[in-house]
């Protein structure tokens, strides 16, 4: 079983402490943020950042689609990690300041692959298609803050 990783990053044209705060509210902004692929989202425990405990169903693709509930974490500043429970899937938020007003996001998500040939397939094609989800949530997220 190889370690599958998904990663991309914006620069959005608002400041660091806005981007991160935005991310961080999952009461509010981020059911708003999320794209189609997102589904019966709730936030079950917390709801700001450190103790949140939230739920949604990811469709990756028509035929594959997770149920994950997320333990919310801030290990340390500018860092959000939800840790799923249904799986091994972990995924890191990093906000940073990138000039006068603006800040760079990185979203990164780690988990345990198949193995097989569908474990090649899935580490040939999932990081690109949630890379391409991903894309779409921090537009989204781009959109909420430069207003």
């Amino acid at each position: 079983m190889a370690q599958v990783e998904a990663t991309t990053e914006r620069v959005i044209a608002a400041d660091a402490e806005t981007v991160f705060d935005a991310l961080a509210d999952y009461k509010e902004v981020r059911g708003k943020v999320l794209p189609g692929h997102f589904s019966e989202y709730e936030v079950r425990e917390g709801g700001d950042g450190e103790g949140t405990l939230v739920h949604w169903k990811l469709q990756a693709t028509s035929k594959r689609v997770r149920d994950c509930l997320l333990e919310v974490t801030e290990p340390t500043d500018g860092q959000l990690v939800e840790k799923d429970r249904n799986s091994s899937m972990v995924t890191t938020w990093t906000v940073t300041p990138a000039g006068e007003g603006r800040s760079k996001v990185v979203v990164s998500t780690v988990w345990n692959g198949a193995g097989g040939i569908g474990g090649f397939f899935e580490r040939t094609f999932a990081p690109k298609g949630l890379g391409r989800i991903y894309d779409e949530l921090l537009q989204n997220l781009a959109t909420e803050v430069e207003k």
